[in-house]
């Protein structure tokens, strides 16, 4: 019997530190290489969801002295939330996950980001908001996740320098940024996917907040499917998790984000300076342009665009980058 660990970038704040990952038998998806051409590549997806993840394991987190022990859920994940009161500089930390099983033993690093003193955060969506997707379009969705690999994955023009010019802004030092969060419909299985294609086109590192994970060729065909309320909830607890900065939202118009956007305004009202929603299609969504003017009226800018182009043109006008 293996072993395997998958960890997560974690958070903490000045009283609680937040880690998570997975627990699995054998392989977990990142061993899957993602840079393959044709057919190999679909293996490699699909290979990503046939994988076991275990159950009520032992897990131990180190970080700066501490040791503390859990157990993997149901779907093996594990997740720290644990009062944290030392002091620690702005920035990345990394972190240390030990797992026994047996004679079995694993042991793995992963990192956890404290914010620096920042004007804005941004929580972006993944598919059709930076990474093209065709998620209103089943069959063209599926296509290209098989047969496309990350090389010839594709981002919308202009995303890179804007989400780069939101993270920078306002910020006196070279190495200080403003945090940035991609909260998606996409499982835990496509975490690093979606790190590397973040990585390799210069995109922002940000703390990455994905779907349960999936166990099977059945829930393949239905990645990125069915509620969306999970996004909701993950953004309401960043927000909660840090209540004393204003928010960005980016999002797109083929799913449920204008809607999560306007559940999270109405009850976060001081928390949120704007929205940006990608348009997706030909033309702009009468339901979706009645959503973004009722979270107008609760004094939140919204930008409903095509092109990034016009996206930058408003952050400048309201002043974020």
């Amino acid at each position: 019997m293996k072993l395997d660990l998958k960890l997560y970038r974690g958070y903490l704040n000045d009283q609680e530190l937040v880690v998570y990952g997975h627990v699995f038998k054998s392989w977990a998806p990142d061993k899957y290489r993602i840079d393959r051409r044709g057919i190999k590549h679909a293996f490699s997806i699909i290979n990503m969801f046939r994988i076991s993840p275990l159950p009520n394991v032992r897990v131990s987190l180190n970080f700066k002295g501490m040791e503390v022990h859990t157990k993997t859920l149901n779907d093996g994940y594990f997740r720290f939330s644990i009062p944290y009161k030392e002091s620690l500089p702005s920035g990345w930390h990394e972190y240390e996950i030990v797992c026994k099983l047996k004679d079995y033993g694993i042991i793995e690093k992963g990192e956890v980001l404290k914010p620096f003193e920042s004007r804005y955060g941004i929580i972006s969506d993944i598919d059709d908001t930076f990474l093209i997707s065709h998620s209103d379009n089943f069959f063209k969705k599926l296509y290209v996740m098989l047969l496309k690999n990350i090389n010839k994955r594709k981002v919308f023009d202009d995303v890179v320098p804007h989400y780069r010019a939101l993270s920078t802004y306002g910020q006196e030092k070279d190495e200080a940024f403003n945090s940035f969060f991609y909260v998606s419909s996409s499982e835990w299985n496509l975490y690093d996917f979606i790190n590397e294609f973040a990585q390799l086109h210069d995109l922002p590192k940000a703390v990455i907040k994905l779907k349960k994970i999936k166990t099977g060729i059945s829930d393949f065909l239905f990645t990125g499917r069915g509620s969306h309320d999970h996004k909701f909830e993950k953004i309401k607890d960043i927000i909660s998790f840090y209540p004393n900065i204003k928010y960005v939202l980016i999002g797109d118009d083929s799913q449920k984000d204008p809607y999560i956007y306007e559940r999270i305004c109405k009850i976060f009202p001081k928390s949120v300076r704007a929205v940006y929603i990608r348009q997706t299609n030909k033309g702009k969504k009468k339901k979706i342009k009645k959503v973004l003017k009722n979270i107008e009226s609760l004094e939140v800018s919204t930008c409903y665009f095509n092109h990034s182009e016009k996206a930058i043109l408003h952050s400048k006008t309201i002043d974020i980058i």
